[in-house]
């Protein structure tokens, strides 16, 4: 009984439904991408064997190191927005693994990078391929028209939920109460 309140809660809005047939269509199939993206994640931390905060420095660190970009544990602090011992202890255990390797900085030997080794760079690979394959091939198999709409929507989605601020959210809450 619990796991079904689980399984069922992201089913539902916090909200009025929209206001038309075509409309909640729409908003379950917002829903269903939810739970399929959250499924998603959960199997990718079971199949790296990572835990979430571990998995996201990782993949932030193998992007990085992608993008030519170094990053020390500071700039790895403001992208987690956690602890500094959180991340001391993040970067411990991604050590500890051999996942990353603290570098010395070439200049101030106080200081120091952290680069993803190449089994690393692997373990990210491996964990998303399969995910980010199948997203690739469903936006492919769509018609330029189709792609276009989409994007319309999500972008439009994204934009609405960018504009929420703290004080909105708060107002919403009061008038619950």
């Amino acid at each position: 009984m619990p796991q079904t309140v689980v399984r069922h809660e992201n089913e539902h809005l916090y909200a009025d439904p929209p206001a038309t047939p075509a409309g909640g269509v729409l908003s379950n199939a917002i829903l269903r991408l939810r739970r399929g993206e959250r499924a998603q994640a959960e199997r990718a931390h079971q199949r790296s064997g990572l835990g979430g905060i571990d998995l996201t420095a990782l993949r932030y660190l193998v992007q990085a190191y992608r993008d030519g970009r170094d990053i020390s544990p500071k700039s790895l602090l403001a992208m987690l927005r956690t602890s500094s011992a959180t991340i001391t202890n993040v970067v411990d255990r991604l050590v500890a693994r051999g996942l990353v390797q603290r570098v010395q900085h070439p200049h101030d030997r106080r200081a120091h990078y952290l680069v993803p080794t190449d089994e690393a760079v692997r373990l990210v690979d491996a964990t998303y391929a399969a995910h980010h394959t199948a997203v690739v091939e469903v936006i492919d198999s769509l018609t330029d028209e189709q792609a276009e709409i989409g994007a319309l929507i999500f972008g439009r989605l994204a934009d609405r939920l960018d504009e929420l601020d703290r004080s909105e959210i708060l107002a919403a809450v009061d008038a619950a109460r």
